[in-house]
């Protein structure tokens, strides 16, 4: 989006200026609910399914190392889609791509929730994490915009706020679903936002491309850099995986092989720079130090971040031996307390520097996983409540005020590609993250003699996370070193 002196007229009635010219100001606020819809669709389907991995496990027999592709497919289709989003807006338009990315995300859920077989399953969330990779980045693009900078943070945090209750309110509802039902209800309960979602976009998301240009169907994507990006992502994850499954040797290969393919990648997409091609990625972007290091806290971030999302439910049903339902209720206070956080912190992110907000907000998350090692097998519930609504707290500090501290100042044809590259990176990390806590916990528990479907050994069993809660706090902690520099307003040279 962009404003009205800026923009190009585009005589078609359903053109961002036509759409602003219809609603009046308040257009942004109704484009902005529009697409937050969408993204709570994908959000949700992102991280509703933990609560289910273990009925998928004991449904199609899986051990904990394939169970967990059922979140790292997800994750790895969403990480390497977002890379795509600035070239589908471009010659598609945001209508187009966003009812598009709908219909993709409600097929997948419906194909998962009815499939029989593992790999139909795993399939359908690939599906759903290539809908939800485009989707994540277009909310970012519009509030850089269409929105005013004094009027972004407020922008930002009533859009955020509204897609933290997907996670917040998911695994509470889903976890009464799974005990109610079975694993299948999860995958039906994007349905009704995806259908929600097709008709705000039918109303207020404009044909017109990032800029209010007609959307241009002549534009060609770079593939040779998607399947680059593709190829480390998927390495990467496997060969991290393959660090306890397999040989050395073999572990060791996949990983070069993720580093050949991504420096190949960063010598690609120089090279079409330099002849006036159009980058997945364009590298211009690293030269603004606060989207350098912002980029750096996004990545670190994610990792700790989706890791955890990963391994809280897992700690709880399988290492404290609560049920679904008890885990939602869990959950569900640390969510609510996160969105009235981020209700407060948007209103700062307009005033205060954001490395300050951002470096508050992962001290207190890495001290929310610390805590989590002093809780013992009988500890209460509202320990357990307590504990995961402090690192909300944090993340109700960083998720308002990471992206707007990256990316202010860019130039204006940048922030596209900026909201783009800045949630690849961040799902990266997350993608990452997911497999590093598998193979760590994995690591741990066959240190201490213990096992997941074992009853027995509590204490050991218990050790085993508590370390790799640890692993996440340390990470959090390295990333306040980059988050100092989102302050800054200058280039590097």
């Amino acid at each position: 989006m962009s404003s009205p002196a800026t923009a190009p007229t585009d005589p078609h009635p359903h053109s961002g200026e036509a759409l602003r010219a219809r609603y009046g100001e308040r257009y942004r606020w109704l484009l902005l609910m529009a697409v937050m819809m969408g993204t709570v669709a994908s959000v949700m389907s992102s991280t509703v399914v933990n609560v289910a991995i273990p009925g998928l496990s004991h449904q199609f027999g899986l051990g904990q190392e394939r169970a967990q592709w059922v979140t790292s497919g997800f994750m790895v289709a969403m990480t390497v889609s977002m890379l795509t989003t600035p070239w589908l807006l471009a010659r598609f338009g945001y209508r187009a791509t966003y009812a598009g990315c709908m219909w993709l995300l409600l097929t997948g859920g419906l194909v998962g929730g009815f499939a029989e077989t593992f790999n139909l399953v795993l399939a359908a969330r690939v599906a759903e994490g290539l809908a939800a990779g485009v989707v994540q980045p277009i909310p970012a693009i519009i509030i850089m915009r269409a929105f005013q900078p004094n009027e972004q943070g407020r922008a930002i945090g009533l859009f955020t706020m509204g897609v933290v209750l997907a996670p917040a309110l998911g695994p509470s509802i889903g976890g009464i679903l799974v005990d109610w039902f079975g694993w299948r209800s999860i995958f039906f309960m994007v349905a009704p936002f995806c259908l929600l979602s097709l008709w705000l976009g039918r109303r207020y998301v404009p044909t017109t491309a990032p800029g209010g240009a007609i959307a241009n169907r002549s534009e060609s994507l770079d593939w040779v850099g998607l399947v680059l990006g593709t190829v480390g992502t998927l390495s990467l994850l496997d060969g991290l995986v393959s660090v306890r499954t397999e040989s050395p040797l073999y572990a060791a290969s996949l990983l070069a092989c993720a580093a050949l393919c991504f420096s190949a990648f960063v010598w690609w997409q120089a090279r079409r720079a330099r002849v006036g091609q159009a980058p997945l990625m364009n590298l211009r972007l690293f030269g603004w130090r606060p989207f350098a290091m912002g980029s750096l806290v996004a990545a670190i971030y994610g990792t700790a971040l989706f890791g955890s999302t990963y391994l809280l439910p897992v700690y709880m049903q399988m290492g404290l031996g609560l049920s679904a339902s008890k885990v939602g209720s869990v959950m569900l206070p640390a969510g609510l307390v996160l969105a009235g956080t981020i209700a407060v912190i948007s209103r700062w992110a307009d005033r205060l520097p954001a490395n300050f907000l951002v470096s508050t907000g992962l001290a207190i998350l890495a001290l929310s996983f610390a805590l989590m090692v002093t809780i013992g097998p009988h500890a209460s519930l509202w320990l357990l409540m307590a504990y995961s609504t402090v690192g909300r707290i944090g993340l109700g500090f960083i998720l308002p005020s990471l992206n707007l501290g990256a990316m202010r100042g860019l130039e204006n044809d940048l922030i596209t590609q900026a909201s783009s590259v800045i949630n690849f990176l961040r799902m990266l990390g997350g993608a990452a993250g997911v497999s590093l806590c598998g193979i760590v916990l994995e690591w741990r528990l066959a240190a201490y003699g213990a096992s997941l479907t074992s009853g027995e050994n509590v204490p050991a069993r218990l050790a085993a996370f508590n370390e790799v809660f640890l692993m996440l706090a340390a990470l959090c902690a390295l990333a306040m070193l980059a988050a100092r520099y989102l302050g800054s307003h200058s280039r590097t040279p």
